[in-house]
């Protein structure tokens, strides 16, 4: 009896374990697996940090890395769910928690873009030069990205100036020639458009004085990723083998705190400077205003009469430690700029990348600007034009354009928006101006209205004064092109000035079509209200026209990044209504 109870017993238990919705392990299981996930998507949702109106900021696409992390998670739960009905249904009914969106970070000052200026009100127009490159590669990064660029990162002039063009070499004792191109306008039939080129002298590399060079170098925790430190490393690298016995090189870095990592080493002393350069790890904070004191500290007290004295700062602008406002920062590198040195300013990274403040370190301490996105970049800054980037050849550049209201009716330069000066400035050697290197070539465009045209900004009558108008026998000029400068131990200025009849030619040059195409460019990128009938398409076309002799393949990247663009910017309108579409001048094909 006692056995058959027994047996009784062990029957219903195994029936009851068969049975059993779910065990107490498994729930125990279960919550390991979800419970991550759900706190890891809260916590995500309040470390994400809002824009503010004072940066341009961008919302990036969730990133790769974490989708890869929870997909596993996810096919977990599904294994661990096979063969129980129950769970299958609970597990299909969990969202997919993909990973929240990240903030950019990245900051531009704002770009407002010159209208057309009737010549009857203002026949001057004055600006000063600019030979940075850095708003071509930055745009490029993000197209190559696969995204647009922020309005504030489109600097037109530093994109058509990234190219080089077919200018004529100075011929007389200055150092600069002068020229000038006219065309039709491609933007808006009936107008003209000119091209002003100016082309510094070329210097042999053997005539060019001994540098006394200063890295700065940004090692703070934000320089981590492989574009930021790593690539400055090798960019450095690129840059020391090029010089020589007469040069020196010193290596500052800054973080929490700036320290000298590398005395004043003569330059044929290879092994030495790059494996000081090859030891910098990064970490901490960012300090910069400390290390940029030192760095000039030490370049004046290895300063080279009558040497390129320079200190070279390589950093994502990212200064969040010491003095980190934008005035004070202006403040303190012109103050710095009076000692004679020099500055060359090196963009890298992306994410919390600070153009604004890049860019006026750039402008107020005499020097010049370029972003790195590629080892290939670095050569072409580093190597390829060296005595550019690193040789001043004159100073505080200005050009000044007087425009003949026979012939012109209105004007608006393309660009340098950020570089217009006062007409009185000109003449003003006290005001600063842009500085230019060695073999540098500058390109500026003005897309004219002719006099009498309808569409020439209309003004009241003066009341106290009658416009004057030039002789009848300068009628045949349509502007004059006056470019001052100073050599670079000269306190005054000298004067270059170029004449251009209205004296259209036969067909554009591809340079002059180049030129245009890139000057479209940036503005579909920019939504220029002066586009008129101007499209993607006669951009390409105008790219492809103008290529010319593309021995280093630039031009060819330029085309490729136009489509590349129109593709994004069709995708973020996908909806939009195809305009009938308008015909690019015969001129331009």
């Amino acid at each position: 009896m006692k056995r058959t109870a027994l047996t009784l017993l062990l029957a219903l238990a195994m029936l009851a374990a068969c049975t059993a919705p779910t065990t107490e392990p498994d729930k125990k299981e279960s919550q390991q697996i979800s419970q991550p996930l759900t706190s890891e998507s809260s916590a995500a949702k309040i470390e994400v940090a809002q824009p503010t109106d004072k940066e341009q900021r961008a919302v990036s696409p969730p990133a790769p890395a974490a989708e890869a992390m929870t997909a596993p998670l996810h096919a977990a739960r599904m294994k661990k769910a096979a063969g129980v009905t129950g769970r299958v249904a609970a597990d299909q009914a969990m969202p997919y928690l993909a990973a929240p969106p990240t903030w950019n970070r990245e900051s531009y000052n704002p770009v407002q873009e010159s209208g057309f200026i009737n010549v009857d009100r203002d026949p001057l127009s004055t600006f000063s030069i600019d030979v940075d490159t850095a708003g071509y590669a930055n745009v490029r990064r993000f197209v190559t990205g696969g995204s647009l660029p922020p309005v504030g990162a489109v600097r037109i002039e530093e994109m058509i100036n990234y190219f080089s063009y077919d200018y004529p070499a100075p011929s007389s004792s200055d150092p600069f020639s002068l020229s000038a191109e006219i065309g039709p306008s491609p933007f808006h039939n009936g107008y003209r458009l000119v091209r002003i080129g100016l082309k510094a002298q070329d210097i042999a590399k053997e005539q060019l004085p001994p540098s006394n060079l200063v890295f700065l170098i940004d090692v703070s925790g934000s320089m981590q990723d492989a574009n930021k430190l790593p690539l400055i490393k090798q960019a450095m690298t690129l840059l020391v083998k090029q010089l020589g016995e007469r040069d020196r090189v010193s290596l500052v870095v800054y973080a929490g705190a700036d320290r000298v990592v590398l005395p004043p080493t003569p330059g044929n002393r290879l092994q030495e400077i790059v494996a000081a350069i090859d030891q910098l790890q990064a970490g901490g904070s960012t300090h910069a205003s400390g290390g940029i004191r030192t760095a000039y500290q030490l370049a004046r007290q290895s300063f080279m009469a009558g040497g390129n004295n320079r200190v070279i700062l390589a950093s994502d602008g990212d200064f969040n430690v010491g003095v980190t406002s934008r005035d004070e920062l202006q403040r303190m590198i012109e103050a710095e700029r009076r000692s004679g040195v020099y500055l060359t300013v090196l963009g890298f990274g992306m994410g919390n990348y600070h153009d604004d403040t890049m860019e006026i370190l750039a402008d107020k301490g005499n020097g010049n600007y370029a972003y790195i996105d590629s080892l290939l970049e670095a050569k072409k800054v580093m190597v390829k034009e060296l005595s550019g980037t690193l040789f001043t050849l004159a100073k505080d550049v200005k050009i000044q354009v007087e425009f003949n209201p026979a012939r012109v009716g209105a004007y608006r330069l393309i660009g340098y928006a950020n570089r217009a000066l006062a007409n009185e400035d000109f003449r003003n050697d006290s005001k600063d101006a842009g500085e230019i290197g060695v073999g540098h070539r500058v390109t500026a465009l003005y897309e004219l209205i002719p006099a009498g045209h309808a569409s020439i900004p209309g003004l009241d009558p003066l009341k106290y004064q009658m416009p004057k108008r030039v002789p009848s026998s300068n009628s045949q000029e349509l502007m004059t092109v006056k470019l001052r400068y100073k050599p670079l131990k000269a306190t005054s200025s000298r004067l270059i000035s170029l004449a251009v009849n209205d004296a259209p030619t036969a067909k554009p040059s591809a340079d002059f079509r180049f030129a245009a195409a890139v000057a479209g460019y940036g503005m579909l990128l920019t939504h220029s209200e002066h586009l008129g009938t101007f499209t993607w398409e006669q951009c390409l076309e105008m790219a492809r026209s103008g290529r010319g002799r593309d021995v280093e393949g630039y031009r060819a990247e330029l085309y490729r990044l136009v489509e590349m663009s129109q593709l994004l910017a069709q995708q973020q309108k996908p909806a939009q209504e195809a305009q009938p579409e308008s015909q690019l001048h015969p001129l331009f094909r």
